[in-house]
């Protein structure tokens, strides 16, 4: 009923579609979601969720995760994250992929809303190191459509690796065009 009422906000009143899926047998990936240009990436990013009805965390700022707030991040597939501690935020992440039955963690590989030139590649070694696939995921405001592109397991070779994912992002506008990741030609 949920997935319904989320496909009918989603795609007759707002106007967007999705287009492929995360298959149930992937229980554990990264979902890249790109280009990040506004806060509203995880308002669709939600809707995309419900619609393709699959579990899927984010991490943040432990900050936020203080009562009463912490009832709805966590229902909302939120995981705290200490930024101050000083940890391998990677072995840490990764820790949690080890932890966790289910455990499909969307990541912004600019890092910010603001223009980037290159990915921070966190992502990268944290799908590595849990040894999970990654999902591109990608946000094209342009033609009102979230796509779910299939699974791509890292190699180890991260130029090529960033080349492959960096060609599901060529032409797609955010939300904001002028702060949208434009992979460099090859």
């Amino acid at each position: 009923m949920k997935q319904k009422i989320y496909r009918f906000i989603f795609t007759t009143l707002f106007g967007w579609h999705v287009e492929g899926t995360i298959s149930s047998e992937i229980k554990k990936c990264i979902v890249i979601a790109v280009p990040h240009t506004s806060w509203w990436d995880f308002v669709i990013g939600v809707f995309a969720r419900g619609i393709i009805h699959k579990e899927i965390h984010f991490l943040a700022k432990k900050e936020l995760f203080v009562f009463p707030f912490h009832y709805f991040f966590k229902w909302m597939g939120g995981a705290p994250l200490n930024r101050a501690k000083k940890e391998n935020k990677v072995d840490a992440i990764a820790k949690l992929f080890s932890e966790k039955e289910i455990f499909r963690l969307a990541i912004a590989p600019e890092g910010t809303r603001k223009k980037v030139e290159e990915w921070r590649t966190g992502f990268y070694y944290m799908a590595l190191k849990a040894n999970v696939p990654i999902i591109p995921g990608v946000f094209d405001y342009g033609n009102k459509k979230v796509i779910f592109h299939p699974p791509f397991y890292p190699t180890g070779d991260i130029t090529h690796d960033l080349t492959v994912l960096h060609s599901y992002y060529k032409g797609v506008k955010g939300k904001f065009p002028e702060k949208s990741f434009n992979p460099k030609e090859i």
